[in-house]
């Protein structure tokens, strides 16, 4: 079975980005707009979250913080996916509980060498 994955942004061109990156090599995709929305389809197996970091309704931080307090996903990787790249963000995500953290502008190589890396 093809793991799953969330994506997580309030931009539909990055979202479809990373969800067409992610379909072509073989996993599954749940697409969120914000951290709210991921929360609320965060149901079954997903098997990682990709997610930006500012969105409206819940950040990225949020939305750690959430999928972290349920028992389900507590060990499940996150990696960050935002234009930040200030060590004060990153070490914020980190605490939040983020696995990894890829900055923007990334190319899909990079994004599916992540995954994989993280997924293993």
């Amino acid at each position: 079975m093809a793991k799953r994955i969330m994506t997580v942004d309030d931009s539909a061109s990055v979202r479809q980005m990373v969800a067409f990156t992610l379909k072509k090599e073989g996993y599954d995709v749940v697409e969120a707009s914000d951290g709210k929305d991921a929360l609320s389809k965060l149901s079954g197996t997903v098997d990682m979250v990709i997610t930006d970091l500012n969105m409206p309704n819940l950040d990225g931080i949020g939305l750690i913080k959430g999928i972290r307090a349920q028992a389900a996903y507590k060990f499940i990787p996150i990696v960050m996916l935002t234009t930040e790249s200030q060590a004060g963000k990153k070490a914020e995500g980190k605490a939040a509980g983020a696995t990894g953290w890829i900055v923007k502008p990334f190319t899909p190589d990079q994004l599916v060498a992540v995954v994989k890396k993280v997924l293993r």
